[in-house]
């Protein structure tokens, strides 16, 4: 005999239909046994044996073997720099299956904050071992690889298969936008910084040589400034990180919520795949891969300094060039692929996209993390950096205003790509 319904009584029966509230230890196990998705022995079958480029997982045990056992400088960072490779598919592959689980709004944030998961172990170990440049010119390269690389071929590959390509052009303009706030904002720092040194040069207070662009920096710290303009570049760029961790939070909400429909493909839905793994077992995978991808990190950027010295390979070039290969080769894979497919908005949404998270949560993020353990980052480039930066981004900008790709637009962004690399070469 069911009990007289009160005040008390609840609007909905909790539990299995028998009124009587579960423990939190039953919905606990529940969640374990993952029943009616994949087991765990069938989701971890996927995540180790899913690809062939898994096979470079055996480097991640010869990289902490040539680690602790002292080996040559370039054979420990080859190790640990193609170990990377597959441990960012690795970590892309477990933030994709829970993805699937959680709803948009959940999912947008998780890849939002696993997108670019590699650039920012990489980036926190660099910025802990005080290697200031390389975090500033990993960052610089993951952007400029994303950019003109990565979607530079998208375009080029997706031009040889259709003549032209359409994709939604509110959508990508919104994008680029905000890719524009985000070079400003670097803009202002070098200009500040540039100010300062003229002021002084005027007041004759300090002679400094101007030579080279690179003068104002040892070892990614500010040399040529006095006491307060340092302080004002520091409060200037953690002001701005502030800032742009906010704008960044607002796009998240514009492009998941308020405007969502911007960014889907108007021609056709996009069939999603049946999970492969339950949400438990990927989130422990994506647990295992990012503390594996700790630890090669730190032992790739312990070894760069002696590899740059030993082999005369610009410590600017590693930074730029070599590290954001690594960091990016799945996402560069994925983005070809979709845009032979003609799926230019996910070609845009992951090119454009992840430059965005670079530029307004990434590289905010680390200066946030230097403050916090006494490393001052700042957002002040080199001159040269800051101005590649620049007009790489107004390329962008105008090649994506129409909403049309075609192959010579690839073939435009790859060659700045290339001179770019070349200029960081012999610098």
């Amino acid at each position: 005999m069911s009990s007289p319904i009160s005040d008390r009584t609840p609007l909905l029966e909790n539990g299995n239909g028998n009124g009587h509230p579960r423990s939190f230890s039953h919905r606990m196990a529940d969640v374990l046994k993952a029943e009616g998705e994949p087991s765990w022995l069938a989701s971890y079958k996927f995540f180790f044996l899913g690809s062939w480029l898994n096979i470079l997982l055996v480097f991640v045990p010869l990289s902490i073997l040539a680690h602790n056992l002292n080996w040559d400088a370039a054979i420990r960072f080859s190790f640990s720099f193609i170990a990377i490779m597959p441990l960012a598919a690795l970590l892309g592959t477990a933030t994709d299956q829970m993805s699937m689980k959680l709803g948009q709004t959940l999912s947008g944030l998780l890849s939002a904050s696993f997108g670019n998961a590699v650039e920012i172990i990489v980036g926190v170990a660099a910025l802990l071992q005080g290697e200031m440049r390389i975090v500033q010119t990993s960052m610089l390269g993951s952007i400029l690889s994303n950019l003109l690389l990565v979607l530079g071929c998208s375009f080029f590959a997706g031009g040889l298969k259709y003549s032209e390509s359409n994709f939604q052009v509110t959508a990508a303009q919104a994008s680029s936008s905000l890719m524009t706030l985000s070079c400003i904002t670097l803009v202002i720092p070098a200009a500040y910084h540039s100010a300062q040194i003229h002021e002084k040069r005027n007041t004759n207070i300090t002679k400094l040589a101007m030579d080279s662009v690179h003068s104002a920096f040892v070892n990614g710290t500010i040399t040529d400034l006095d006491g307060d303009s340092e302080r004002g570049l520091l409060i200037i760029s953690r002001g701005t990180a502030i800032l742009l961790l906010f704008v960044y939070v607002a796009y998240l909400i514009f492009q998941l919520k308020t405007h969502a429909l911007l960014f889907q493909s108007q021609e056709e839905e996009i069939e999603e795949d049946p999970p492969k793994m339950n949400v438990p077992a990927a989130a422990s995978a994506l647990l295992l891969a990012t503390l594996t991808t700790s630890f090669c990190a730190d032992y790739l950027v312990a070894s760069i300094e002696e590899t740059a010295n030993r082999y005369n390979i610009p410590k600017a070039f590693i930074g730029l060039i070599l590290l954001p290969i690594v960091a990016n080769a799945a996402e560069h894979f994925t983005s070809v692929w979709m845009a032979l497919k003609n799926k230019m908005e996910l070609t845009i949404g992951i090119c454009v996209g992840s430059s965005i998270q670079i530029s307004a949560f990434v590289i905010p993020l680390l200066v946030i993390v230097g403050w916090m353990t006494g490393h001052d980052l700042t957002l002040f480039f080199a001159d040269f950096e800051t101005i590649v930066l620049f007009v790489s981004v107004l390329l962008v900008q105008f090649l994506v205003q129409d909403g049309k790709s075609n192959y010579m637009e690839g073939l435009m962004l790859i060659t700045l790509y290339l001179v770019i690399a070349l200029a960081f070469w012999v610098s």
